[in-house]
Parts: structure tokens; sequence; C-alpha cells
């Protein structure tokens, strides 16, 4: 049973007309960079919750999420009308097994995203512990705009920060964008758009993917490294080359 506490709204930045960032200070207990949590507001006597992972990085106290509006959910909307100092229940405790402690050692780090889902990529390269066991790092964004690549600015700070070992990719599904590859993932592994963009190769030898979003673009991409790259995914009884989390 989780046990929630009260938190408190520091802010809440609107990206576009669908996207969101809220801010909370709420004293949790430690997480682990790439897990998540659950917020819930009590509605018309009901309270109604969802699971957000945390874009902070765990050393950080203010605690970020970053949220699509669903326009008829129960608690986006919510959520998103909330301003500085409304209260908002967190869980004390964080979940999930989207952490870099589950991924093995490997030359290079694929760190793959659809929108909202760049968040546990985000925590993770904050945070900065236990990357020193890769010698190179990619970050890739999709989304269907380029108004929507909101965390773009900090992506490039991280890349600065990490120097060469941090490189970073945007796509954009839906428009020509300067500096973006156009299509999607899936699609742009087996062409081989995403590699030469980056630099780097994608096979079972020297890399490990990790995948973040939306369930269509995962389960294409795992079928497309499986049917392209020779690649499986990892299980702890059974190391393999993938590591994936839906987001709904």
């Amino acid at each position: 049973m989780a046990e929630w506490i009260s938190g408190k709204v520091a802010r809440v930045q609107h990206w576009t007309d669908g996207l969101f960032s809220i801010v909370v200070n709420a004293p949790i207990d430690n997480f682990t960079a790439g897990q998540f949590a659950k917020l819930a507001l009590e509605i018309n006597g009901e309270r109604i919750q969802r699971a957000y992972s945390y874009v902070n990085a765990p050393s950080n106290p203010e605690l970020e999420f970053y949220l699509v509006t669903v326009p008829e959910g129960k608690l986006s909307p919510q959520l998103r009308e909330l301003q500085p100092g409304s209260e908002v229940l967190v869980t004390k405790d964080a979940a999930g097994f989207f952490v870099l402690e589950e991924v093995p050692d490997c030359d290079t780090l694929w760190m793959l995203a659809t929108g909202t889902a760049i968040g546990p990529y985000l925590s993770i390269l904050q945070e900065g512990k236990d990357l020193e066991r890769f010698n190179n790092l990619v970050l890739v964004h999709a989304a269907r705009h380029a108004r929507d690549l909101n965390y773009l600015p900090l992506m490039q700070l991280l890349q600065q920060r990490y120097g060469g070992k941090l490189r970073i990719q945007t796509v954009v599904s839906r428009e020509e964008a300067d500096g973006s590859l156009a299509g999607r993932i899936p699609a742009l592994i087996e062409g081989g758009q995403l590699e030469a963009a980056v630099g780097l190769t994608i096979d079972a030898e020297t890399s490990h993917v990790m995948l973040c979003g939306n369930p269509q673009m995962v389960r294409d991409t795992q079928h497309t490294l499986k049917e392209h790259r020779q690649m499986r995914k990892h299980l702890r009884r059974k190391p393999g080359h993938i590591t994936s989390e839906h987001y709904w």
C-alpha cells in the first residue's frame, strides 16, 4: 500500500497547449534516477492518481515531472491548472526498474525516448552516477513537432557537461526541423539514418538500448533491433541488449 504525503507546488511551466512541467516540494524518501512516483488529487471525494517519472536528479530536492495534458483525463487537466502553493499528494516511495543498475556494461548506451518519456534520462544524466562504465552516451528525443522539444536546452547543457561522451539527437515526425531527423525512431534505425547522424553504430557487440515512451514505438523499435541488429530484450536471468519501459 502506497504511503502518500502532501507536497506543495513550487511552479508550473506551460510549454504548449498540451505539454507542461510541474515542480513540487515534498519530503519524499530517496529514489534512484529513472524511477517514478505517483501524483494524486482529491477530486469530488475520489483520489485520482497517476504515475509520472522524476525529471530531476535524486540529489535535487525540487521534484519535477513532465506531463502531457489528456483533454478527457481525470487528473492531468487538473494538475495543469494548479498554482504555486497548491497542495498535491505524492507517494513517499518511488518505484520502477528503469534504472542504470539494471543495465549491463557496454561501450555505447543509447537512450531513446518519445514525448514526456525523456524524463527518466534527464534524471539519470543530471545525477551523473554510474555512467563511467560507458564510453559513449547517446540521448535521442523524438516528438511530433519541434515546439514539443521542450527540454532541448537542458539536453544541450548536459552535452556540454559531458563533453564528447554525450551525443544528443532530436527527431521530429510531422514536420521538417533544423537539426532534427525526420520520421520515426524504428525507421531511422532500420535505414541507418540515426547512426549516421550520431556517428556511432547500434549493434549487439558494443551497444545497449534503453527505450522509453509510446508503447507502439517501444514495440516497433524492439522488433527492428531484433530483426536488423540481432539484439534481444535484457533480462536478469538472460542478459541482452534492450531495456524498455512503456509510457501510456
